[in-house]
């Protein structure tokens, strides 16, 4: 591991995970960066030779590589399917994914949005989802992923680009909903990005970031909108409608 997105792993399986960087945590093998700037992997590459072979688990194609350049070259298709009342609303789905029973809610809430409906994602929250099948609008995929954490840049250059050729004076009059996994401090900035693009009414979940003391909890809700995840039901009332 480079950057971030390690969570405690089971004693047994410590020794198997390098980090090297800014990454480290306790029992695992850390890869220093020589005075030259080089560095040296050879021990992880010896035990890999030592592990067996992975195994397959499915098989299947995911559909990827909807960054901001990409969806730039289909805009015009993007916004004679929006006046044409074919995409009702674009949903971002972005964020980190967890093993936690809770983020189960995102598979549901992805199954239970109108046809009408495009997802745009980043991270690995979209692997609640992504495998679901669900179609495409006149040859658009409803689900539209961006690549990882940091490439949620491009869904906000495609909000702004959207923005312009609408011919809208905020960003908050597009037809884009924001139902954010959150987990991890990655996202954080993430989420600065967003409020200082003045983008309101985000939905987070399942659980809200620990930095949110009642007092900055306070700010965000009251100048932003931001609000935590409920049902499946209700939160589509309150973003789709």
């Amino acid at each position: 591991l480079t950057t971030n997105c390690l969570v405690p792993p089971k004693e047994s399986y410590r020794e198997r995970i390098f980090t090297t960087g800014a990454v480290g945590y306790p029992g695992c093998p850390h890869i220093e960066t020589r005075a030259d700037g080089t560095k040296d992997f050879t021990p992880l590459i010896e035990l890999a030779k030592k592990c067996p072979a992975p195994q397959e688990l499915e098989q299947g194609e995911i559909v990827g590589g909807f960054a901001h350049a990409q969806v730039f070259a289909l805009a015009d298709k993007v916004v004679d399917a929006v006046k044409s009342g074919a995409i009702k609303k674009f949903v971002v789905m972005a964020g980190c994914d967890g093993r936690q029973k809770s983020r189960e809610y995102y598979a549901e809430f992805a199954k239970a949005l109108p046809k009408d409906t495009v997802i745009l994602t980043a991270g690995c929250a979209k692997y609640k989802y992504i495998k679901l099948g669900l179609g495409d609008i006149g040859g658009i995929p409803r689900v539209l992923d961006a690549g990882q954490c940091n490439d949620s840049y491009s869904l906000a250059l495609i909000a702004l680009k959207l923005k312009e050729v609408f011919g809208l004076a905020d960003v908050n009059e597009l037809p884009i909903a924001y139902n954010i996994a959150w987990y991890e401090q990655k996202a954080v900035i993430v989420l600065l990005a967003l409020l200082h693009l003045g983008v309101k009414n985000i939905h987070l979940g399942p659980t809200l970031p620990a930095f949110l003391s009642p007092n900055v909890a306070k700010v965000l809700v009251e100048n932003f909108g931001i609000g935590g995840i409920t049902t499946v039901e209700e939160d589509l009332k309150a973003l789709i409608g």
